[in-house]
């Protein structure tokens, strides 16, 4: 692993394991993914808006939740237990499913709540990530451990490809609750490598020399709500959160356009279906091919800030050239390519901030930040795209309206690298955990 990933010795195993972790975690969302953009589709892309807006309500009943849970029980066993809660409530559905309860109401609702899961699940596992790796390892191993993301993600969509006909589709669900399972055992993997190694208590050094208080494997404390104070009160958090807000309002923009030509189209349910998950396959085949596996390399030879400007920059002149041309399949391919991109270079970068705030920040401020900020840029553009259709945009003035969005990113994702380097803690040993 040394030659592409730059491991250093005793980090080939953790990485190994965090590998695993993830690409079993994104294969068993991306069963679910396809069968989400479907049933979102067929209850209507006029209705879409409410599904994020009835998304982004349930992020803030489940934040404070979560916040109260890792306030008051350790983290070794706060983590594995939130992967069984959503373990259960998979095989819910799966029962539902079987029995045939309620099939448009219980599609709205299983839209809604893959939506709330898989930005969770990922939340939580780079929260303990960046919880046990250093600044320098995170530089070095975060891109290898997304191309573990980005295998999982190909292995979904080729699972559905393949299988939905001989197992019906009720049994992708519980597929995925397999998948869910081996990724909970290879986390616990990493936090006993965390103990074994000393990992855990370097960490928990670096918390209390940057101002927290706790100690390893020990419960946070604080409120429900103490990680969304936490985000308000500093700038390097709130400028995290911008960046997120100005990412999912491009994202969103461009689904409501591809969602519009699909609908469109003309083509049936089962043809809908396998066209979302060849789109996730071919983002995740580039993904993992172009970019994954270097991401330590381009962060470590142009910087972070170039990691984090990448997407920014991408959005701005895709959207304008996506302008000029807004068919299906230009639009398809710049929004591949700029999932590709965020999945293989932004995504890892991004996560690479947090490795200089608190432990508390790390899991309370930034599961906020990840779910609530991002379905609340999710419900807010998604009535932004709505509003800019009634007022007689066209497909061409919408995608225009968010090439300043991305320049915008450009600049938040320069201070942030510079913030996040005025933040590391000094007299840390180069890779050391």
């Amino acid at each position: 692993m040394r030659r592409p990933v730059d491991a250093r010795p005793g980090e080939a195993a953790p990485a190994l394991w965090a590998f695993a972790s993830f690409f079993s975690l994104l294969a068993g969302y991306y069963v679910l993914r396809s069968l989400r953009e479907e049933m979102g589709i067929r209850g209507g892309v006029d209705n879409l808006p409410w599904n994020f807006t009835a998304t982004f309500g349930l992020m803030l009943v489940a934040v404070p939740i979560y916040s109260r849970l890792v306030a008051r029980v350790p983290r070794a066993r706060a983590v594995p237990l939130v992967y069984r809660f959503f373990l259960v409530t998979l095989l819910v559905f799966w029962t539902l499913f079987r029995a045939g309860v309620a099939p448009a109401p219980l599609a709205r609702a299983f839209f809604v709540w893959v939506s709330v899961y898989g930005l969770f699940v990922v939340s939580v596992f780079w929260s303990l990530l960046v919880d046990l790796f250093t600044t320098d390892q995170g530089k070095r191993l975060f891109g290898f451990v997304a191309a573990g993301g980005s295998a999982g993600a190909i292995a979904g969509p080729l699972c559905v490809e393949l299988v939905v006909g001989l197992v019906g589709v009720a049994n992708l669900v519980l597929v995925s609750a397999a998948l869910l399972e081996l990724s909970t055992q290879a986390m616990v993997r990493i936090i006993r490598w965390s103990r074994w190694s000393g990992a855990g208590e370097a960490r928990a050094a670096d918390a209390r020399a940057a101002g927290g208080s706790d100690t390893e494997g020990a419960a946070l404390g604080g409120s429900a709500w103490s990680g969304v104070v936490l985000v308000f009160r500093d700038r390097y958090l709130l400028g995290i959160a911008g960046q997120m807000l100005l990412f999912t309002l491009g994202s969103t923009l461009l689904y409501f356009q591809v969602a519009h030509l699909v609908a469109a189209s003309g083509l049936d349910s089962a043809s809908r279906t396998r066209l979302f998950a060849r789109v996730d396959l071919a983002v995740n085949v580039a993904a993992l091919l172009t970019g994954s596996l270097a991401t330590g390399r381009i962060v470590s030879r142009l910087g972070l800030g170039a990691a984090l400007a990448l997407v920014p920059a991408l959005t701005a002149g895709g959207f304008a050239i996506a302008a000029g041309w807004p068919t299906f399949w230009v639009l398809a391919a710049f929004q591949a390519l700029r999932r590709a991109a965020s999945y293989a270079v932004e995504r890892p970068a991004r996560e690479v901030l947090y490795t200089v705030v608190t432990r508390e920040e790390r899991y309370k401020s930034k599961a906020f930040v990840d779910t609530v900020v991002y379905r609340a840029g999710d419900a807010g553009s998604a009535w932004l795209a709505r509003g800019l259709t009634a007022a007689g945009m066209g497909v061409a003035g919408s995608l225009l309206f968010a090439v300043p969005v991305g320049l915008a990113g450009v600049g938040l994702a320069l201070w942030l690298a510079r913030e996040g380097r005025r933040r590391e803690l000094p007299g840390r040993p180069e890779g050391s955990a």
